[in-house]
């Protein structure tokens, strides 16, 4: 999907998306509100002002054939790489399609905010950043990351344990004398929202908010869902003792095996 260009850098957002995550098998095509979750990350970032083009970028498992097919149904572009080499994943689609930013975001937040993701973006280019990211104690859910294509390509040819593979940001953290680095904090005390897409639990309770906020052709902000947990503050109960993360928790265990 190619947006009209609104910035002088060619900025692009990448979407990781699998069929095969272990805790919620196919959770990137489940239905929800009548669409796949993937439409509505995609039809989201789809809003953001200062995005160019929307790349899909999956495995070249069979499994994750039908990510692909949805793609060319929507006419949405589609890459497709390593498995677990998610960075590679992303510095190749970036090399791909020529992006001087890469704006990271990940195909279970269907309720991601297009307008934070602008100002995520905005702070990038305003700071002359290399990586820039939403950070403090927000909803997760609304993550996103942008790199400039400079940080994505030393990362790729430096970075090296499992961690820093899967997770795409991890070594440029770790390395802030490396990159100029700078980070938005809209929130503070929101942390223990869970709005993001892992477990049965995850899905129950995106099931009540879409139920409640979606309708065709309007987009619900974080703000919208802030104001029916407070409305609604039981729903915040359906999946609120899963443990933030846990996919990067597993991923630094495997460094130490990594260091064995």
């Amino acid at each position: 999907m190619i947006l009209p260009a609104v910035a002088t850098l060619n900025v692009v957002a990448i979407i990781q998306a699998r069929m095969s995550s272990t805790r919620l098998p196919g959770k990137v095509l489940l239905p929800l509100a009548g669409k796949p979750v993937l439409e509505h990350v995609v039809n989201r970032i789809a809003q953001c002002s200062i995005i160019g083009r929307i790349v899909v970028a999956t495995s070249l498992e069979p499994s994750d054939d039908p990510i692909e097919q949805w793609c060319q149904k929507h006419a949405v572009a589609c890459y497709r790489g390593s498995l677990h080499d998610v960075l590679d994943r992303y510095y190749q689609a970036a090399l791909l399609y020529g992006a001087d930013a890469i704006v990271r975001i990940t195909a279970d937040c269907p309720a991601i905010d297009p307008t934070i993701v602008d100002k995520v973006v905005q702070g990038f280019l305003d700071g002359g950043y290399e990586f820039f990211g939403l950070a403090g104690e927000f909803p997760d859910g609304l993550d996103c990351t942008v790199f400039s294509f400079s940080a994505i390509e030393r990362t790729w040819q430096d970075a090296s344990l499992p961690s820093e593979r899967e997770h795409v940001g991890p070594y440029i953290e770790k390395n802030p004398n490396l990159f100029k680095s700078g980070k938005l904090e809209p929130f503070s005390g929101l942390g223990h929202l869970r709005w993001t897409l892992d477990e049965p639990q995850d899905l129950t309770f995106l099931q009540e908010v879409f139920s409640r906020l979606y309708r065709d052709n309007t987009t619900f902000l974080a703000e919208d869902v802030l104001a029916l947990l407070e409305r609604e503050p039981e729903l915040i109960n359906i999946n609120n003792t899963i443990i933030r993360n846990e996919g990067y928790l597993k991923s630094l265990q495997s460094d130490t095996e990594h260091d064995v």
